[in-house]
């Protein structure tokens, strides 16, 4: 840079140089800020997905419950078995109702948002 009769730069060649920086940074700054969000975003996403996943234990274990109390009744009563079996696969279709809906909360986390 040239100086001035004074010997300090001018005005204009101190801002153009403090723009230039300043753009400069600000771009690198940008792109970093947009990595890091989007590794936090992903972070979230994962999260998310298995935060609502773990609605899959409620049905495993409503399911275990189910034909496990079928298992108790029938040894009890075994002239019960056909009414028995018809509402532990009742209480199955309802159980594995709410876990399928987690996992499809679960996935429309991880691929549609």
């Amino acid at each position: 840079p040239s100086a001035n009769k004074s010997g300090l730069l001018s005005n204009t060649m101190l801002r153009n140089a403090a723009s230039n920086f300043a753009r400069n940074q600000s771009r690198g700054v940008a792109t970093e800020t947009v990595a890091v969000g989007a590794a936090i975003l992903g972070a979230g996403k994962l999260i998310g997905a298995g935060a609502a996943a773990a609605g899959l234990i409620g049905a495993g274990t409503g399911i275990g419950t189910v034909f496990g109390s079928l298992i108790t009744g029938v040894a009890r009563n075994p002239a019960l078995r056909g009414q028995l079996f018809s509402y532990a696969i009742l209480g199955f279709a309802f159980a594995e109702a709410t876990g399928l809906f987690a996992l499809m909360v679960s996935f429309l986390i991880l691929f549609a948002v």
